[in-house]
């Protein structure tokens, strides 16, 4: 996938788990070395912990949990549907990502 899918972009699950699918979320961290992604508020998990140092109550904690990144598209910024995203050598040297379907520059 390379640097298609960046942290702050607003993503689309297309495929996977019935309850996660057609969700929308902003990335909040890519792990490129695994392929996963994290989308905020998609794949919530609850995770029992014990009070410790940093967590003194304990408890149980729900937190996303990483989704492949071959699942999620990047939103069109056009029209907010999922799109392919390609590459663009701009005049002044920059390489910007766009959108397949309408042409749009990614931010």
């Amino acid at each position: 996938m390379g640097n298609r899918i960046k942290k702050g972009d607003m993503v689309v699950v297309v495929c996977g788990n019935r309850k996660i699918r057609g969700q929308q979320g902003k990335v909040l961290e890519v792990l490129p070395k695994k392929g996963r992604v994290l989308v905020e508020k998609v794949n919530i998990v609850k995770r029992h912990t014990k009070p410790s140092g940093e967590n003194q109550i304990g408890g149980i904690i729900e937190k996303e949990a990483p989704i492949p990144l071959s699942n999620v598209m990047l939103v069109d910024p056009k029209d907010g549907k999922p799109c392919r995203v390609g590459f663009e050598t701009l005049q002044d040297g920059r390489k910007v990502r766009v959108s397949k379907r309408t042409g749009e520059h990614f931010n």
